[in-house]
């Protein structure tokens, strides 16, 4: 009997659920509604659609700033990476999805479709309140309404809303509370969102936007190679940046996904050929450009086969290497169906190459460890020469690698570093000198005091055997720490100069008509022979082109001075004074001219 009785109880149990579950199944579609009188059901249509329009200015946000409705926390650039943590796009900030922080951290901040369905849900909860009905209370309406929880699926092509929030209606005699709201609003946000990842990862993994970036700095600046010449070659860097910014704007908004033809602009896509692809880049963003071995914004190389030593070349030549780095944006944008989002991400070449590819799941690379872990506080303070205190930006280089710190104020800065032995402490501020010292960051709360030295920009005035000058020049301060101020005369006419010790250059070149003839000159080696040592000479013929010499050294000279602050704060301008040297007419004379020029003096006088 008592058997019989547990297995009454279980039967009675599933008969149970089996109704409920039944139940639910007949009844799902009424749970949390009711039948909405006539009279209301226009207000909950007038809801619904100011819940559409909601759901429709959230996206729009969503798509014009990279899948941020919420900005992230903002993080300024420096001068040593330009990148800030948000690109300003006509007014409207959108986070990068890759930068460089001005610390130089590698970033991203690619929102997962997750997040941005959070950003919509908080979006909705707060905008959905505001939804105009007074049309209604006009009419005699009485509307209350609870607190709003929406649920939001992003979707390939819509997005699916499910939005809790009491809201009541009164009429007269009838009244209604509606609980549930829900609404498909047709977008293309799921897929835009897909196609941006996708090309977000193939640039991190193919770096195809660094290659672009090569490509023009070869074809608009120059990099390396050699040219058959006895003069100097000598470039402007403005006018370089100025020539390379233009065509990577021009070209960066060329290159595009779709193409009748497989052209150079055409670049291939995980992408479906229903989205359109758009690069941006613009020159009012910001960029850093830098380029070495400059002197100032300078970029100088020296003829080879000028030298007496050097004669047996019968000809000269000039090779140039140049070493640059670049960092820009590029705004990414997908469209269909008049629907855009739109990302950036930084473009950097270093050492005339690609940065690495970016691989999310390593950890960051030791070299910016470094700027990671500051986790020693030093105290840095910076002087003039006559101990007034001057701000500056703080940078700390060890093992090759720069951090920034910070700027001093009041000349004073105290702040974390990262631990290094016997690195250097920079300090650079505009009208001084830069600087560094050798300072070791292991002792917490030790100190360093760096004096600057003052810039004073000051015109030249250049004299030939007495004479005012105004044919071109070159015209070199070297300082005794290996730096140099040059400047080309006269295109540049005002130089930067500081107290200290230089040796001073001036070398003046004027046309020339000399032709250096095709020649052919034996050369000889010694070549070894068996296993003690025997060499026998071996001979060459070698043959030298024939070049037209347009310019060549006809004055200048070489002197030793020490410049004074007193002299470089009192003056108004420089006079340098230099002496003309023959006219060559063969290679050789050109030669004895560079022999010339090293003993012939110049006089500075302080104006």
């Amino acid at each position: 009997m008592k058997k019989r009785g547990q297995v009454t109880i279980f039967i009675i149990i599933a008969i149970l659920i089996v109704a409920s579950v039944s139940g639910y199944f007949l009844f799902k579609n009424k749970i949390g509604k009711i039948d909405v009188p006539t009279n209301i059901q226009p207000i909950e249509t007038a809801f619904l659609s100011c819940l559409e329009d909601d759901v429709l200015t959230g996206v729009d946000v969503l798509e014009s700033q990279g899948g941020y409705i919420e900005l992230p926390e903002f993080e300024s650039g420096s001068d040593f990476m330009p990148f800030s943590s948000q690109l300003n796009f006509l007014g409207n900030p959108i986070p990068y999805w890759y930068y460089v922080s001005g610390n130089n951290i590698e970033r991203e901040q690619v929102p997962s479709k997750e997040f941005m369905e959070s950003e919509l849900e908080n979006f909705i909860n707060g905008q959905i309140k505001n939804c105009n009905l007074e049309k209604y209370y006009q009419e005699g309406y009485k509307i209350s309404s609870g607190v709003p929880e929406a649920d939001v699926i992003i979707r390939d092509k819509d997005i699916k809303v499910e939005l809790k929030m009491d809201l009541g209606i009164n009429f007269g005699e009838e009244s209604a509370i509606i609980k549930e709201h829900n609404k498909i609003v047709k977008s293309n946000l799921g897929n835009l969102y897909d196609s941006a990842k996708s090309v977000y990862e193939h640039e991190q993994k193919n770096l195809f936007l660094e290659k672009y970036a090569i490509d023009n700095l070869r074809l608009y600046a120059p990099v390396d190679g050699v040219e058959i010449t006895c003069s100097p070659l000598y470039w402007n860097a403005d006018e370089v940046f100025a020539e390379l910014e233009e065509n990577i704007e021009t070209n960066t908004l060329a290159l595009r996904n779709q193409g009748k033809e497989n052209n150079y602009f055409v670049v291939d896509l995980p992408v479906s050929s229903d989205y359109e692809v758009r690069f941006i880049n613009s020159r009012e963003w910001a960029r850093a450009f830098e380029v070495e071995p400059s002197e100032e914004n300078l970029l100088l190389v020296n003829p080879v086969g000028n030298q007496p030593d050097l004669g047996i070349l019968g000809f000269c030549y000039v090779p140039y290497h140049f070493v640059y780095s670049m960092k820009y944006p590029v705004l990414v944008q997908i469209s269909k169906d008049q629907e855009i989002f739109q990302f950036p991400m930084a473009v950097i070449i270093q050492g005339n190459n690609p940065r690495k590819p970016l691989d999310v799941n390593v950890s960051q690379a030791e070299s910016i460890e470094l700027c990671k872990n500051k986790n020693t506080q030093i105290k840095i303070n910076v002087f003039d020469v006559n101990s007034k205190s001057v701000d500056a930006e703080i940078f700390y280089e060890c093992f090759g690698e720069s951090c920034r710190i910070g700027e001093t104020s009041s000349g004073s800065l105290e702040s974390n570093f990262p631990q290094c032995v016997n690195g250097f402490v920079v300090a650079k501020a505009k009208g001084f000198k830069q600087a560094q010292e050798t300072f070791s960051t292991i002792q917490e709360g030790s100190s360093l005091s760096i004096y600057l030295d003052r810039v004073y920009e000051l015109p030249i005035n250049l004299k030939l055997d007495g004479a005012d000058y105004d044919g071109e020049a070159i015209i070199n301060f070297i300082s005794n720490d290996g730096s140099s101020r040059t400047i080309v005369y006269p295109e540049q006419k005002v130089i930067g100069l500081s107290e200290g010790f230089y040796d001073v250059k001036v070398q003046i070149y004027k046309d020339s008509s000399l032709e250096i003839s095709k020649t052919t000159k034996e050369q000889c080696v010694d070549i070894p022979i068996g296993i003690f040592d025997l060499t026998k000479k071996k001979c060459f013929d070698i043959e030298f082109p024939s070049q037209f010499v347009s310019k060549a050294l006809a004055g200048g000279g070489t002197q030793e001075y020490y410049l004074l602050e007193s002299e470089l704060n009192s003056a108004n301008s420089i006079e340098i004074n230099v002496e003309s040297l023959p006219v060559p007419d063969t290679i050789e004379k050109i030669q004895d001219n560079y022999l010339l020029f090293e003993i012939k003096p110049v006089e500075i006088i302080f104006k």
